[in-house]
């Protein structure tokens, strides 16, 4: 994939559709260099959005991050289309009008009548077909998708979106363009959600369904994720930052376009949330309240409680071991035993990594599950879990041994996968079997995930840390105790599983 295929910035770049993304758009091709037209059907539209993109470059220059000079080159290279006979001579054309698949097939079909055969065409969809948006055109082949996330100049990524009769050379012209401005594209089949909406399922779908199974609050799992799992945001704070409608709407169509697969389920407390007009920040209420002097809900975490004075561990902890270090620097003894993968607490219970099963199912046995970390050495919360049978004694070891280790600790209810595990398992899952039915490569899924919405890894990056055996076996157990399909580990997962062991 070469540089050298971008479209020359002598060229002019149009963007039909000038709301906040469309302007996004334009912000970012005129700053790299191109002349730049701007066309809506709305009276006036167009010109308004002219004046708001100069307002930002003149920002970009009280801020230092342009000269003077730069500004006054880019403000020269804007100008405003009144009829689309003005887009003729565009090299490119960006549609980021209403998300309705007749509007933008309506506005593909008059653009074709208009601009040179060798003009590349592209929709900024998030939500529809590419393949569709295009079926009517007479020359599918040089049309794709460049799905830019708002706010498109300052996030870096950018999906590439090869609909069903794209040219390769076309997605790639189109790849290095967007290279050139300075953004990070990454290349996907035309699926529904491309890559960062159809993977990022179940980060919501999860956190939605263990607050319907009551394991935590709102606040509680968000905390989890963030500060045990590494995630930016958590689940809720985020969907009351998208809007709630708008999670929901994205959700529903990924579940609806995959034929009702039971892995993109859609969660009734959202659709409830949204049936009673609590669209998150928007609305001024949410899963958390953001009128003026509201106090957002604070986690559930454990009164300090003593450390124990040893623990010994069982077998080779995998992705955890690092916490066998941390406990050695508190001070605490540590006894190693060959076989297990566990940590026993003085008073005999079992510490032991969520592995998809639940409490109480050990009967008669003193157990406590820790979640998974992304980096157990920085994590400042972890979440534990336990049956009603489980001591108060054992619980109090185990939270004194993680307080011990500079950790918030927090119980959520019994819930096989507990919350950062089972999430990070279904990512896994989803990922690698969009990577083998070809829609992205592993390198690009990580990317996009790590830049669209800021995960602390790429679903492979977590599969490395794990393994797959681990992976699978998290799913498996979940799909047992959950036997609707919608744990059930993809035949990648399984494959790889195998192919680890034979190593």
């Amino acid at each position: 994939m070469t540089d050298n295929m971008a479209i020359e910035r002598s060229r002019t770049v149009a963007v039909v559709g000038t709301g906040t993304m469309g302007q996004g758009i334009a912000q970012v091709a005129l700053v790299a260099g191109h002349p730049v037209r701007l066309h809506d059907t709305a009276p006036d539209r167009a010109r308004e959005a002219a004046e708001a993109i100069a307002g930002r470059l003149d920002r970009l220059v009280e801020k230092g991050r342009m000269s003077p000079e730069d500004r006054d080159a880019a403000a020269g290279r804007l100008s405003v289309a009144e009829a689309l006979d003005d887009l003729a001579d565009a090299a490119l054309v960006i549609e980021a009008v209403v998300e309705r698949l007749a509007v933008k097939q309506e506005l593909f079909a008059r653009l074709e009548k208009t601009v040179a055969d060798d003009c590349l065409l592209a929709t900024n969809t998030s939500s529809l077909s590419v393949t569709a948006i295009a079926g009517k055109l007479r020359l599918p082949g040089r049309f794709v998708g460049l799905h830019f996330f708002n706010p498109a100049p300052l996030l870096p990524l950018v999906e590439v979106v090869s609909g069903f009769a794209t040219d390769d050379t076309a997605a790639t012209r189109a790849y290095a363009t967007v290279k050139e401005w300075g953004k990070t594209p990454v290349r996907c089949a035309d699926t529904p959600g491309f890559l960062v909406n159809r993977i990022a399922r179940p980060f919501y779908a999860e956190a939605l369904r263990l607050y319907e199974e009551q394991a935590a609050d709102p606040a509680t799992i968000d905390a989890v994720l963030r500060d045990c799992g590494g995630f930016r945001m958590g689940p809720f704070e985020l969907t009351d930052l998208i809007g709630q409608d708008v999670n929901e709407a994205v959700t529903r169509s990924v579940w609806d376009a995959f034929h009702q697969d039971p892995k993109f389920v859609p969660s009734l407390a959202q659709r409830r949330l949204v049936e009673s007009g609590r669209l998150g920040r928007k609305t001024g209420q949410g899963w958390f309240a953001y009128t003026e002097g509201a106090e957002r809900p604070a986690p559930r975490t454990e009164a300090p409680a003593p450390a124990p004075a040893k623990v010994t561990v069982h077998g080779d902890l995998g992705h955890a071991e690092p916490l066998v270090g941390l406990i050695e620097a508190a001070g605490i003894k540590v006894r190693r035993q060959k076989r297990g993968g566990h940590f026993t607490l003085p008073g005999g219970g079992h510490l032991m990594l969520a592995d998809g099963e639940a409490v109480f199912e050990y009967e008669g046995e003193e157990i406590v599950y820790f979640d998974l970390a992304h980096d157990y050495t920085t994590a400042t919360r972890i979440a534990l879990a336990t049956a009603p049978t489980t001591s108060p004694e054992t619980l109090q070891e185990a939270v004194g041994l993680f307080q011990a280790l500079g950790k918030e600790v927090t119980v959520i209810g019994d819930v096989p996968g507990m919350i950062v595990a089972r999430t990070v398992a279904m990512l896994v899952d989803l990922a690698v079997d969009a990577a083998d039915r070809g829609v992205a490569s592993a390198e690009d899924i990580d990317t996009a995930m790590r830049l669209g919405v800021n995960y602390p890894a790429g679903p492979f990056e977590w599969a490395a840390l794990l393994g797959y055996e681990k992976v699978s076996q998290l799913l498996g157990a979940l799909h047992t105790r959950y036997p609707t399909g919608r744990y059930a580990p993809c035949l990648g997962v399984v494959r790889r599983e195998y192919e680890e062991r034979a190593r």
